[in-house]
């Protein structure tokens, strides 16, 4: 039987370092108000000559350096992102067009926050089924883009960038992603939004954060049991970087004592669909994970959905 399994992984950020000091130039805040409350000291922006699409392109083409392939072994281009200008091309199209593909199909999933997580079990669904061979699941968002510079209760949270993984078939015995456990809360939807014209990205703060750290701990906690794997046996813990405030007690929650907690919202931010990949693929870049080692991904927030799997390490 076909598996499926991460080859290789890769990540981009933007050049552009915000500090919280330059926003307490911008907006009513402080170094300390900021991380007191959210954890992060700094993220990467993207300039007006840096769209999504270009953000994913330098994600996947690290990622394809590191499984040792090229663009013409991919059959499946996922793009997770709910920030991309254009409806038509799709970001997926252009990322293949940017790389120089010949065929693939090309996708994008609007799943917000939970996007790579959802994109991930899709691309794992496909190569079960036998639609695909090699895919290329992205995630990638330029928030600030779609933000309010004025408001201080979302301007401090946003990052961009894009993180990207050659999924590919392999032996069912050898499979390195588990079932994915999904779902949302559709009449909470309101909660976080990027709505509007121009977009702008809203959240309702306090009722995010209650949701998160009282509901998806124990989703968190199915996610394992779907994978037969026990909390305790979990190498790394990959929430979406929301807020430290968040990430810190959903990750205890969870009881994965033994488990390095990915903290990459410290530096980049709220990257959005980005978030999961990029700090992934951090954590094995620092070789703060092993090869094979069982990491929970787990993405949630927008339109209060969520996402999650237990995969093997690269």
């Amino acid at each position: 039987m076909t598996g499926t399994r991460i080859a290789a992984l890769g990540h981009h950020r933007p050049a552009r370092v915000l500090t919280n000091d330059e926003l307490a130039r911008i907006v009513d805040t402080s170094d300390e108000w900021i991380t007191s409350r959210v954890g992060i000291r700094t993220r990467h922006i993207a300039g007006p000559d840096e769209p999504v699409d270009e953000l994913a392109a330098h994600a996947a083409g690290k990622a394809l350096a590191a499984a040792g392939l090229t663009p013409g072994d991919i059959d499946l281009v996922l793009v997770a992102t709910s920030t991309a200008t254009d409806r038509s091309p799709n970001t997926a199209a252009r990322v293949a067009a940017r790389l120089g593909m010949a065929s693939p199909a090309v996708m994008d999933l609007n799943v917000v926050c939970a996007g790579f997580t959802h994109a991930l079990a899709t691309a794992d669904h496909a190569i079960r089924a036998g639609s695909a061979v090699r895919a290329l699941v992205i995630g990638a968002d330029k928030m600030s883009a779609v933000t309010d510079w004025t408001d201080r209760t979302t301007c401090v949270l946003v990052g961009d960038g894009a993180g990207a993984a050659v999924v590919e078939a392999c032996d069912e015995r050898d499979a390195g992603i588990g079932p994915v456990l999904w779902g949302s809360v559709p009449e909470m939807g309101h909660a976080v939004r990027i709505e509007g014209t121009p977009p702008r990205f809203a959240q309702e703060g306090q009722s995010v954060y209650r949701w998160a750290t009282t509901r998806l701990p124990s989703i968190a906690r199915g996610v394992c049991e779907r994978a037969s794997v026990a909390p305790e046996e979990l190498a790394a813990v990959v929430l979406h970087q929301a807020n430290l405030r968040i990430i810190e007690p959903v990750a205890e929650r969870i009881g994965a004592v033994n488990a390095v907690v990915a903290r990459d919202v410290v530096e980049s931010g709220n990257t959005s669909a980005a978030s999961i990949p990029m700090a992934l693929s951090r954590l094995v870049e620092r070789g703060e994970v092993a090869s094979g080692a069982p990491v929970l991904l787990f993405g949630f927030g927008g339109n209060l959905s969520y996402a999650g799997q237990v995969i093997r390490c690269p």
